[in-house]
């Protein structure tokens, strides 16, 4: 026996399906407007030597750095999505790389641009803003720019890193196209001997399941495929980790972590200070592993039963439709203007349901310009729900910012990106723990919760430190084989559960399937983002319209001030170690509460 396979894409329902013609109604659209992209490195090229000579020059080169953005952001939505609708299919790639060569074109035409502005004497650049009163719009952008002087190349030394971008990217296209396109897994058993089809998609449900036996099997199925091609995954993880480490010492930063964090204009110390508080904080996740072995009966608590829920026969089935009804309800607290944008995401194909061959593995919201995309792999689960509530987090964010900030300031760093999403998630979770009434229930739910403790405070903060010190091993001259990547896996595992689990020899081989190693310093920000979202869930709730006023300014501000102030504006200080204590004190106060909803 079999269970049911997963559709090709031209089986799925349309109204399952984004509306990527809401940005180019065919495939020749896209093309013309690749065409015209075509023509702007010689627009770019004419204003070298002049944007440092004239407000005029200056203001006009920033409103078609706009202009490029704008029709980009159309040309990689399209491409990307359509590339992530199925994967297999190779015209799309080809968009991809095509849209790519013409923007190393345009980086490479612009390279002037950094140092030419950051060469205008302070008193010029006033003199400036005085002659022509529309160029302040810029000020922001143009002061970010000029701190960056000491990290700023020549003319000809940024040509060559602009040169070098596609190149540069190569090791997550390449890891990309490898775990979603080409690497199959076989076959997850249960008890009764049915088969399970096991994809990216799937394997989460799978280990979710209450049968211990497809739990192993999909476990094992999932870690064979990658520990078959483990040298491969190490050399390509490798490569991007080098990559990290040229750029950052080209520009002459001290680390590739101050590289990555001042882009984003966050203090090194956010980094640092999250991994210091989660350590002191390990007392917790050693209890939860206690209990976690004791409600599930085990003599051994092993890594492949960390999802399946510990409260038994509970399983919560919820479709998209209950899905997205519910979500409804919980956000209700965010007010009408928040629930209608939340409405017309729902009804307009915004969101690409669910999974189909060669799809994209997980979830993402991408905050196209004409409006946000969602693309979900949709399970009926819990997990499911939260998901959908998550990324239409993200989605809103986009939306607001695109609408209320001017090109320049509408894409907000990734640093804030991740509160509107958690955010929504943790008003979700309130929500369904104040209308359950079934205890058994109620339980489950509170099980959950401390999951999302568990796999975002804590497991990001542990990818965050991999992260670190595999870029510190490069950093030193050590190389990055599969032995001993496996082998810091292994021992970062140890220390974040402890000694209450058995370290099985695949979940050493984990760093292998995790996509965000390829994203420069991204994972930690899921854990800062879930704690400040944990903060302002219990302010909008608490405090009401005054505090949803101050979060919707927050989700309107997009980048036009740095991401510490934008979370004071929300009422979130995060430049201390408070939240992240706070929220981890919450998951200490959830375990007693999951003790005593046990017995």
């Amino acid at each position: 026996m079999s269970e049911e396979r997963i559709p090709k894409r031209s089986e799925v329902p349309v109204e399952h399906t984004w509306a990527l013609e809401d940005i180019y109604a065919t495939d020749e659209a896209w093309e013309q407007d690749l065409e015209k992209l075509r023509g702007y490195p010689e627009k770019i090229a004419a204003y070298k030597g002049r944007i440092s000579q004239s407000a005029d020059a200056l203001y006009e080169f920033m409103q078609l750095s706009d202009e490029i953005s704008v029709i980009t952001d159309s040309l990689a939505n399209y491409a990307q999505r359509k590339s992530d609708e199925d994967t297999a299919v190779p015209k799309y790639q080809g968009y991809m790389g095509m849209l790519m060569n013409v923007y190393v074109e345009i980086n490479s035409a612009g390279s002037f641009e950094t140092p030419e502005i950051i060469s205008i004497p302070d008193e010029t650049l006033d003199k400036f803003y005085e002659d022509k009163p529309e160029l302040k719009l810029y000020k922001r952008a143009l002061d970010k720019l000029r701190l960056k002087k000491e990290h700023v190349l020549s003319e000809a030394e940024e040509k060559i890193i602009a040169l070098s971008g596609e190149m540069g990217d190569s090791a997550e296209n390449i890891y990309s196209m490898f775990s979603d396109a080409d690497l199959k897994f076989k076959d997850a058993y249960d008890k009764d001997g049915v088969s399970h089809q096991v994809t990216h998609g799937s394997y989460i449900p799978l280990v979710q399941s209450a049968d211990r036996e497809l739990r192993i099997s999909a476990f094992k199925s999932m870690y064979d495929a990658y520990g078959s091609f483990k040298n491969t995954c190490a050399a390509t993880l490798g490569a991007q980790i080098k990559a990290v480490q040229f750029y950052s010492k080209a520009r002459r930063y001290s680390s590739s972590l101050e590289a990555a964090l001042q882009s984003t204009e966050v203090p090194v110390e956010v980094y640092t200070n999250l991994i210091k508080a989660v350590h002191e904080n390990m007392g917790y996740m050693y209890d939860y592993v206690a209990l976690r072995k004791k409600l599930l009966g085990v003599d051994e608590l092993h890594f492949y039963d960390l999802y399946t829920p510990i409260v038994p026969d509970c399983d919560m089935k919820i479709t998209f439709e209950e899905a997205k009804e519910t979500v409804l309800k919980a956000l209700a607290p965010m007010g009408e203007d928040y629930l209608n944008i939340l409405r017309e995401g729902f009804d307009n194909r915004w969101i690409d349901v669910y999974e189909n061959e060669n799809k994209a593995s997980g979830a993402y919201s991408a905050g196209a310009r004409v409006h946000p995309f969602v693309m979900l792999n949709h399970k009926d689960t819990l997990n499911c729900m939260f998901t959908l509530a998550h990324e239409m987090g993200h989605a809103i964010h986009s939306y607001l910012s695109n609408k209320n900030q001017p090109v320049v300031y509408s894409d907000y760093v990734i640093f804030v990106a991740e509160v509107a999403s958690t955010c929504n998630e943790a008003l979700l979770m309130q929500y369904l723990l104040k209308t359950t009434e079934d205890k058994k229930e109620k339980a489950y739910l509170i099980n959950y919760f401390l999951e999302q403790f568990r796999t975002t405070l804590y497991r990001q903060t542990m990818f965050a430190e991999f992260e670190l010190k595999i870029n510190e091993m490069t950093a030193r001259g050590e190389s990055l084989t599969a032995e001993a990547l496996c082998e810091l896996y292994g021992e970062l595992n140890k220390l974040y559960f402890g000694d209450g689990i058995v370290l099985d020899d695949e979940i050493k081989l984990e760093w292998a399937r995790i996509p965000h190693f390829y994203y420069n310093y991204y994972v930690y920000q899921y854990a800062t983002g879930y704690s400040a979202a944990i903060a302002l869930s219990q302010k909008i709730l608490k405090e009401g319209e005054s505090a949803v006023k101050n979060y919707i300014r927050f989700l309107s501000s997009g980048c036009s001030t740095d991401p510490i102030s934008l979370l004071k504006i929300a009422g979130v200080d995060m430049s201390t170690t408070k939240p992240v204590t706070d929220a981890l004190e919450m998951f200490g106060q959830l375990i007693t509460e999951m003790e005593a909803a046990a017995e």
